[in-house]
């Protein structure tokens, strides 16, 4: 009972922290950051395990359910027999399956089917270790290591927004002479609930350097 109500103070906490865009103890994938402008940044990533879902919609749906359905699978919408204690921000779910830390940032790309949608999971996982979902159209896939440049802006995230950031981010891309690899990513680190201008979002794309 102690326990359990100090896992929910704690949830609270970090849910309040979260509507000013704190992240207590949220892992971020390994990377290196090299600026390339005030806006611009290039980050080398390793290989990680991610968690994804294509959903048939329009942006802002698809945004939502493919978030939907990988937080159930975090949650314990999966084939493990354990719970395990959250890191942040998320906290302790039903008795059947394993929990999993949520990290950010929450990944959304375009694809012939729909959008991908992926949680990347924290690394103390490996593809041997983390529970299989239960909902099938749940996958783990391992992510390559890669290159990208990064724009981070706050604010609104809605599809005009990702768009004209986007553009944005690819006429400075191209005035530097550096060829893109890969499509756009859109990537959002705070819950719906944090205020706009405290949220970190970001767009990313594969470059070659």
């Amino acid at each position: 009972m102690i326990e359990r109500l100090r896992t929910t103070v704690t949830q609270v906490a970090e849910a309040a922290l979260g509507i000013v865009g704190v992240r207590v103890g949220t892992e971020e994938p390994p990377h290196t950051t090299e600026s390339l402008t005030g806006a611009v940044e290039i980050r080398r990533y390793e290989p990680r395990i991610a968690a994804e879902t294509v959903v048939d919609a329009d942006e802002e749906r698809a945004r939502n359910e493919g978030f939907r359905r990988l937080a159930g699978y975090i949650f314990g919408g999966n084939q493990g027999p354990d719970r395990i204690a959250m890191t942040a921000p998320v906290g302790q779910s039903a008795s059947r399956g394993q929990t999993i830390a949520m990290t950010a940032p929450v990944s959304r790309a375009a694809s012939d089917e729909g959008w991908v949608v992926r949680f990347f999971m924290p690394s103390r996982w490996t593809m041997d270790t983390l529970p299989a979902p239960k909902d099938d159209r749940v996958r783990l896939v391992e992510v390559p290591a890669e290159t990208v440049a990064v724009l981070r802006f706050s604010g609104d995230r809605g599809a005009q927004a990702v768009a004209e950031r986007t553009t944005e981010l690819l006429e400075i891309l191209k005035s530097r002479g550096i060829d893109t690899t890969g499509e756009p990513m859109s990537w959002f680190y705070d819950p719906p609930w944090t205020v706009s201008f405290r949220r970190r979002n970001e767009i990313a794309v594969p470059v070659s350097r």
